[in-house]
């Protein structure tokens, strides 16, 4: 009876004999590292530090255990529980929470520290949803919209926060590369081959890049020689027959080093799944090539120097159309050349002081036919840019800079040409502008920056830019911005219009034009918080932009002109975005945006009366989603897209389509197998709930309205018309890909 009871009495302690107690402190640099994350995964235990950095976790059983403690802006680490008292020191991880930025202010900062928000885009994060180029990747950036404004001939641009393509500038490497005229198929011509990452700053920025940068910036950062890898391969296909390859290599000549890349797109394969006789999709030829330097020179100054040149064919029309056909009336087609050669540079000065040298060149020429309408326009844009960097004592960073802009355009349209006789008349503008901006530390939790630019231009005379933004951040965990700025646009008449203008029509400026302007306020809130199975990051923004003096082309009033005057009326670009992180101790990672926005006109109507006009392509809601997670042996699967709500669309007076779009989604997933030797696997389906807009071309049957004015067959007078876009046509498709990449 004793053994007995001795036996039953062992089982009831052993559980408690059987578990035991651990204490911990958590550290960083001598200081302590509150909130951080504590899990025992085993045991299905864990807590978070105090404000002070300890831990005490209870009742572990016995058994090996390992302790992973994760935080935020600090490497993860996992200890072994072999003792009841722990010391754990975290090693800070400024590469994921610090990451150096230079859209903002024009100079290196961290992420943390900028005083003006802006977002990265990695090329990582390309990969998640891999595409050929940039204008599609950029689709998974909240508020960020890439809009196809023709189902023919596939002609984008880049929305931002609602505002039209014109007021987003493109920007590579810091260098107005992308605007005007190349802008309608530039963005499509840049691989994401050659991207380190993307900046972007949503609200005018003309304070320090000047005209374009009203409604946002896009920032193209190229990747750096001497940080690249040795070679790299990327190559896809889809069941849709589009092919995709991007190769890099890297070389170094003495102390400079040197990096190819060769990119290439083929979709030759017409396709008609809607059956209204058209091709879905244009069918494109294009060829990318690559090649910068970088050079090395004492004190570390910058010294690089890039070039790039661009080789497309395109088009789209009607299922039977060839290159005979080309700017006939037999069969419709949209048949588009375009070569483009660009020339970007960077030298520090060999002074004592930080004097950097800026400059670049483009030259784009465009070979078109829109059915029978040739369009032929050659524009070049030369840019010189100098600024002094300097830091005084610990507070104060000051910037100070002038610049030159020169922009030469050319077409076969009356836009360049003598009223009355033919002597051709390019359109050759410059823009000078000078530049200050001085960001003050005055205290360690608080940062100002003031900036102010000036510039002339020989038709809108002096132009004025100033900006100011504020930062807080009582501690790592919350940080508070705001913001104030404006925007200008010095508007090039005829390179926005170029499908208009046709025919023998004369040019009227009827008015001394005004720059459109622009004035912007933003609100942003960063909340970095952590719990039990990892943390979570928000990013808040409240944003408003008053918009006056848009420039605008009346066709109507008089069939033989053209007249050019500024709107009498404001727009206005307002909401919020709502951008979350979270990373856990499992390998789960998710991203989430959704944006909030009112985007209107109000104008003048024909009874002189000021009524609210819609903006066109701008959804009230809209949003992205992310979902990654790592399996074991190397598998990832990434579950990706985008969503939109109903944006007001281009309708004829009783027409039969809906003024507004559907709610619709366009999602993505994607498995990757990673291999050793740096090779990897990947494929999945894109757009996987098949969306497609419905009836995108009226009177398809007629491209040329040469039955237009049949009452019977027409009777409410319809006319040809592909600009009723909204998404892409095209469908689900599956892709498969591999990709290799060699360090040394």
């Amino acid at each position: 009876m004793r053994l007995l009871f001795t036996f039953l009495l062992l089982l009831v302690i052993h559980p408690v004999i059987a578990q035991r107690n651990v204490r911990g402190y958590v550290f960083s640099k001598s200081q302590p590292v509150p909130f951080a994350s504590v899990v025992i995964g085993k045991a299905n235990l864990g807590t978070t530090t105090d404000s002070a950095g300890f831990f005490q976790i209870n009742n572990i059983p016995e058994g090996e255990m390992k302790l992973h403690v994760s935080a935020l802006g600090f490497y993860s680490k996992t200890v072994g529980l072999k003792d009841e008292i722990l010391s754990i020191e975290l090693l800070e991880n400024n590469h994921d929470m610090n990451e150096v930025v230079v859209t903002g202010t024009m100079k290196e900062i961290s992420r943390s520290e900028s005083p003006i928000p802006v977002e990265i885009i990695t090329a990582k994060f390309f990969q998640k949803n891999p595409t050929p180029n940039l204008f599609e990747a950029v689709g998974l950036v909240n508020g960020v919209k890439p809009q196809l404004n023709c189902n023919v001939c596939n002609t984008g641009d880049i929305h931002i926060n609602g505002m039209e393509g014109p007021y987003t500038m493109i920007l590579i490497d810091g260098m107005p590369i992308v605007s005007s005229l190349s802008t309608v198929y530039g963005l499509s011509g840049i691989p994401n081959s050659i991207v380190e990452r993307i900046e972007v700053v949503k609200g005018p920025a003309s304070s320090l890049y000047g005209s374009e940068a009203m409604g946002g910036i896009i920032n193209v950062i190229t990747k750096n020689p001497s940080k690249a890898p040795l070679f790299t391969a990327d190559i896809m296909a889809t069941s849709w027959q589009e092919y995709n390859a991007d190769i890099a290599v890297k070389a170094s000549v003495g102390k400079a080093q040197s990096l190819l890349g060769i990119s290439y797109f083929n979709y030759s394969n017409p396709t008609d799944n809607n059956d209204d006789g058209f091709t879905d999709i244009t069918l494109q030829s294009r060829l990318s090539i690559f090649n910068k330097w970088n050079f090395s020179r004492q004190q570390n100054r910058i010294a690089s120097i890039a070039a790039r040149y661009v080789y497309e064919d395109r088009w789209g029309g009607q299922m039977n159309w060839n290159k005979q056909w080309r700017g006939t009336d037999s069969i419709y087609g949209e048949s588009i050349y375009t070569q483009r050669v660009e020339l970007i540079g960077m030298y520090q000065l060999p002074f004592k002081e930080k004097i950097i040298s800026q400059w670049s060149y483009n030259w784009h020429n465009q070979d078109s036919y829109y059915g029978v309408i040739p369009y032929m326009a050659t524009q070049q844009v030369a840019f010189a840019q100098l600024y002094w960097d300097k830091q005084f004592a610990t507070q104060h960073n000051f910037l100070l800079g002038t610049s030159l802009r020169y922009n030469y355009y050319d077409d076969n349209t009356p836009a360049t040409s003598s009223i009355g006789d033919a002597t051709n008349q390019p359109s050759i503008t410059t823009l000078p502008g000078i530049f200050a901006q001085e960001e003050w530390s005055f205290h360690p939790k608080h940062r100002l920056l003031a900036g102010y630019r000036y510039d002339y231009n020989e038709h809108h005379g002096n132009i004025h830019s100033p900006r100011l933004a504020y930062k807080w951040s009582p501690n790592k965990s919350n940080t508070l911005r705001a913001s104030f700025g404006t925007g200008f646009r010095v508007v090039n008449l005829f390179t926005e219009d170029h499908a208009a203008l046709t025919g023998a029509r004369e040019v009227i400026i009827e008015e001394e034009l005004n720059p459109e302007r622009s004035y912007n306020g933003n609100l942003n809130y960063v909340l970095k918080t952590t719990f039990n199975s990892g943390f979570i990051n928000f990013d808040l923004t409240a944003f408003y932009s008053y918009f006056t003096n848009k420039i605008v082309a009346d066709f109507n009033s008089d069939p033989n002109k053209i007249i050019y005057n500024n709107l009498q009326g404001y727009g206005v670009s307002q909401g919020a975005s709502l951008n979350v992180d979270a990373n856990f101790t499992f390998p789960l990672k998710l991203m989430a945006g959704v944006t909030f926005m009112d985007v209107y006109q109000m104008e003048k109507n024909e009874w002189d009366l000021t009524e609210k006009n819609v903006q066109l392509y701008a959804p009230k809601w809209s949003g992205n989603f992310l979902l990654s997670y790592t399996f074991s042996k190397g598998w990832l699967v990434d579950v990706t897209g985008n969503w939109n709500g109903p944006m007001r669309l281009p309708v004829f007076p009783n027409d039969y389509r809906p003024e507004y779009s559907p709610w619709f989604c366009i999602a993505n997933v994607q498995l990757t197998k990673k291999l050793d030797k740096g090779i990897e696997f990947y494929g999945g389906v894109k757009n996987i709930f098949n969306f497609v807009p419905a009836n995108p071309i009226m009177r398809a049957n007629d491209p040329f309205d040469k039955y237009a004015n049949d009452p019977v067959n027409n009777p409410n007078g319809y006319t040809f018309d592909p600009s009723y876009n909204y998404a892409s046509l095209q469908g689900m498709r599956v892709f498969l890909g591999v990709r290799y990449q060699l360090q040394k």
